[in-house]
């Protein structure tokens, strides 16, 4: 690496390092990490510095391997396998499988027609429910439900097989339901 390249590394490292530092910070919501995205975005612009050609500015050009770092990050975050405690399960279930009755899902009707997604207070409690999933749970229920998107889309955006998909989706649902009938409907 020759010195002007050097030079400008540098030079880009005092310019740019606030604004990806936002960027990352804003995708991953973790401090942390977010530092640790830029520095690895940095070590990569480094080692790729001479396929830097001018097309972009080196501002976009960082951008982009930040982008494909955040990508990396969650790839990784999605395909790692959830852990299944049977415990955390069987407090639900009978073993014949029946609801327990502690756990029976209560009916959420509303005898006015309000509508429980124009509630801002229980936007609040489920957007707390969801964030405490696995995130691949989270994301899963969020596109399905929030998004509308299809199981096949989903699949393939986390990269899941469909069996697995509707067994997350289902697990999710019951954690999701015992979260809010806690935080909501306090007894």
């Amino acid at each position: 690496m020759d010195q002007e390249v050097t030079l400008d590394l540098s030079k880009w490292v005092e310019e740019y390092t606030s604004d990806l530092y936002s960027w990352a910070l804003y995708k991953i919501s973790d401090s942390e990490l977010a530092k640790d995205l830029v520095q690895d975005t940095f070590l990569a612009a480094a080692e790729k510095i001479g396929n830097f050609k001018g097309e972009s500015s080196p501002q976009t050009w960082l951008f982009s391997i930040l982008n494909h770092k955040i990508i990396d990050h969650y790839r990784i975050k999605v395909s790692q396998p959830v852990p299944f405690e049977e415990k955390s399960m069987s407090g639900f279930f009978e073993k014949d499988g029946d609801w327990q009755e502690s756990h029976k899902p209560k009916n959420w009707q509303d005898e006015d027609d309000h509508n429980l997604l124009d509630d801002a207070e229980f936007q609040a409690i489920l957007k707390k429910c969801l964030d405490a999933l696995p995130k691949k749970w989270s994301a899963s229920v969020s596109l399905k439900y929030l998004t509308e998107k299809s199981g096949e889309e989903i699949c393939q955006e986390l990269g899941i097989t469909t069996s697995n998909f509707w067994q997350i989706v289902h697990r999710a649902k019951v954690q999701l339901r015992d979260c809010i009938e806690i935080n909501w409907f306090k007894s």
